[in-house]
Order: structure tokens, then sequence, then C-alpha cells
């Protein structure tokens, strides 16, 4: 067998999966970070004297850090190097979420928070960029791949368990300072186990103009999105911000298209792949946004659950995708192709929803609630098959980017859904109080009808997937991918 098509040797296999071990860490430590902070929010309002306006900001200063930074940090990750801005992240994070649990005054946690957004963009936008570069061959493509979900579907529902926990039994500094430890292990094991990669140097993208329109004009558009419950729709503000934003983003793809050394090409939207799955994952977040958040809402405001109760109620989902994605997924996509194991999740997933939105109001755990979760085994199939295909299209020089885009979907869909789901259930609440229904009728019907516009996205995201995507070809490897 030739050099070039010997299989890898058993202690770069070890070295590959170790890799995989520090990468999951890190973005086990983000997705701690975004469940924990939601349950301890009554506990740091009561604590620093948050006004309910200023509270908001709290989840608004990361989120708007995060989702505007993602693209641009994938590809100056693929510039400098994805090693060195995975650490580099990492580094910030860690920092950041100690200044977090030190906070004497809401100035003080806000800016820690706006911090905590950019180290996680830094290190979360190269992470698939990461792992598509060490795993070639698409069987361990797609195992790394179900590692990388199930950690992500893990870490938020052990978030949301551990917050009411720590928030409960010491205060809610500690949701901030069990980043300390994971941070230091994921940077101490990250220098040795990660590739070292030089990148392509800023020279092949060095495109300033460009950077600043499009971390301008996503901020400013997520920052519209997450206003949007405040100021409404139709708004001058909204409607103002929101032109403004999408000017600089077209800017931005101008800007792309004319300049000599651009910090992205454009190519990689040919691909169907990457276009569509992207387009899917917004769907698909918006969507199930009204599972992770509104669900939990519905517990603790009808049902009259604690946060630790609502935790430990939502876990078998969490067990249930874990179990799917690590031990399901793989073989399936392997059988079937990514594209019809996606269709099957997204299918199950409508079931989730459609069984939500006719939940009682006295509803009983296991007769209504359990088998939803253990719906949300769809989310085990889905999320591991649209990862693949959103990183099909990428190249070795541009996996950052590809990486950095995904990532960037992911909260455009999830700051949709949490304007428009939680916009609809408000109304809809408003409508039934008004109309004489008690509290928890009102509520229970609000969320009934963001359940329904979520399913409505989900049909959407199935017809997307099932008329666009491609499975891609199983030979393609990143060293030789090219956009379809």
């Amino acid at each position: 067998m030739s050099a070039t098509t010997a299989p890898p040797s058993t202690g770069v296999l070890r070295s590959r999966w170790l890799a995989l071990g520090v990468v999951a860490t890190g973005l086990l430590m983000v997705v701690l970070d975004g469940s924990i902070v939601t349950v301890a929010m009554p506990a740091i309002q009561s604590d620093l004297g948050f006004t309910p306006a200023a509270l908001s900001w709290v989840v608004n200063a990361y989120l708007i850090a995060f989702g505007s930074l993602l693209l641009l940090a994938g590809r100056l990750g693929d510039l400098i190097g994805r090693k060195r801005m995975f650490l580099a992240g990492t580094a910030v994070f860690t920092a950041a979420s100690l200044l977090a649990a030190a906070a004497t005054s809401p100035a003080m946690l806000i800016a820690a928070r706006f911090l905590q957004g950019i180290g996680s963009a830094m290190a979360s936008a190269v992470s698939l960029g990461i792992l598509v570069t060490l795993f070639t061959e698409p069987k361990d493509r797609a195992k790394a791949f179900a590692v990388f979900s199930f950690t992500g579907a893990a870490g938020a529902s052990i978030g949301q368990v551990l917050g009411g926990v720590l928030t409960d039994a010491l205060s809610w500094h500690w949701i901030f300072f069990i980043n300390l430890p994971i941070g230091i292990a994921a940077l101490a094991l990250a220098v040795p186990v990660l590739p070292a990669d030089r990148g392509l140097g800023l020279r092949a993208g060095a495109d300033v103009i460009g950077a600043l329109l499009v971390t301008a004009g996503l901020m400013l558009g997520i920052y519209t999105v997450v206003k949007v419950g405040e100021y409404g729709w139709t708004s001058g503000h909204t409607l103002g911000l929101g032109a403004l934003a999408l000017l600089l983003i077209a800017g931005f793809a101008v800007r792309q298209a004319t300049a000599k050394t651009p910090l992205m090409q454009l190519r990689i939207f040919r691909s169907r792949s990457v276009s569509g799955a992207n387009l899917v994952q917004i769907l698909m977040v918006a969507a199930l946004f009204s599972f992770q958040i509104l669900l939990a809402l519905y517990l603790q405001n009808v049902r009259g659950y604690s946060a630790s109760e609502t935790g430990l109620a939502m876990l078998p989902a969490a067990v249930v995708i874990g179990a799917v994605s690590l031990g399901v997924a793989t073989p399936l996509i392997a059988r079937f192709g990514e594209r019809k194991v996606l269709l099957a999740g997204i299918v199950l997933l409508i079931g989730l929803l459609a069984m939500l939105a006719r939940l009682p109001v006295h509803a009983n755990y296991a007769v209504d609630l359990l088998p939803a979760m253990l719906l949300g085994s769809g989310f085990g199939l889905a999320l591991p098959a649209l990862t693949t295909l959103g990183m099909s299209g990428a190249r070795a020089d541009d996996a950052g980017l590809a990486s950095g885009l995904f990532n960037t979907t992911q909260q455009i869909g999830m700051a949709l859904g949490v304007a428009v789901l939680t916009t609809l259930a408000a109304s809809r609440t408003e409508r039934l109080l008004g109309e004489g229904h008690s509290r928890a009728e009102a509520l229970t019907g609000g969320y009934h009808l963001a359940f329904g516009v979520g399913v409505g996205l989900l049909l959407a995201a199935l017809a997307v997937a099932a008329t666009v995507l491609r499975t891609p070809e199983p030979a393609r490897t990143t060293e030789h991918a090219i956009a379809a």
C-alpha cells in the first residue's frame, strides 16, 4: 500500500481523538455557560440590583458579541492558524468568566459577559474547522460530529440542572467560577494535542473594510432582533436599524466580490450543501428554541417546577439525544447518507413540537411530556447529519470560515427564535388574559402558539432539506473538496 493511501497509525488516530476531546471540552464550557446563566437570572437581579430592562443585557451582551464575531473569527483562524485562535479564545473566555464571577455591579457583569462572547466566538468559530481537517474520512468525520453534537446537547441540559443546584446551594457567582477549571484544563491539553497550523497569513485575506462591514452588520442585526420584544416588529427602531444592518451586510458582499484579498471567498455559497445546510439550521434552531426555552418556562410558570426540577424533567431529552447521536446516527449516515438521516430527524422533531402544541394546563409528566422528550432523538439524528452537510463544501484553506458561518447561522436562528416565538407567545397570553382566562390557561395558550409556529418552521426546514440538499460524494475529502 502506498504512502498516500496507508491508513493513519495508531498514534495518529489517538492524537486525533484526543484533539476531539479538547475541542468538545471547549464547546462544553461555552454551552454550559449559555444555559446555566438563564437559571440564575433572578438571583443575579436580586443581588446586583439590576432593573428588569437591564437584566436582559446579561444575555444580550453575550449574544451580540458572540453572534457578530463568529464569521470574522472563523476566517481569522484560517489566516493566522486555527489552533492559535482556539487557544486565544479559550483564554479570553476563561479570564472573562473570572471577571464575571467577581462582578459587584451590573456594569461589571455586562462587560464581562461581552468579553465572554468575544472569547466564545474565537474558540467556537474554528472548532468545526479543526475537526474537518483532522477527520478526512467520512466515517470518522461522522463519528467526530456525533460526539460534537452530543456535547452540545448534554451541556445544555447539564447547565440547566447545574445552574439551579449551584445557585441554590452556593451562589450565582459559582456558575461562572465553574468555567475556570474547565478552561484551564482545555488550555493545558490543547497546547500539546491540537495540530499546529501556520495559517494562510493575513495577506491572504486582510480586508479591514470587509471585516468592519460584516462585524457591524451582524452586531447591529442581532441587536435589532433581540430588542424586537421591547420595540415591536413595525417600529421605527426595528425597521430603521434592520434596514441599516442589511445595508451593511450587502456592502460586505459587494466588497468581497471586488476586493483583491477578500475576507470571505464567496465561492463557498456555490455549494448547495453549505448554503442549504445553513438555511435549514436557521429554521431548525429558531423552531427548537420553543422546546429548549419555552418548555422550561411552561414547567416553571404553569406547572410550578423549581429550576433544578425543570432541568431534571428535561434530562431524558438530553439522554436520548446523546444515545442517538453517539450510537445510532453514525451507522445510519453511513448506510443511508446525511440527507435521508436529516429528513428523518426533522420529521421526529415536527412530532415533538406538535405534541407540545397540545399540552394541557395540568399536564401529566409521564403521559404528556415524557413521550415528547423521547422524540428529541430527532435532534440526535439531525444535527450530526446537518453538520456534515454544512462542512462538506469546505476546502482546507477555508474550513475555519465554513465553521464560523455554520456557527453564525446557528446564532441567527437562536436570535430569531427568541424574537419571534417569545413575542407571539406573550401577545397570545395577553389576549387570553384580557378574555378572562386564568394566568395558567393564558400562558399555556401562548406557548401553544409558539410551539405551533415552531412546527411551521420545521416544515419549511424539511422542504429546504428535501429540495436543496444533496448527500456529498463518499470519496470527497477536505483536501480535495470543491464547491459543488
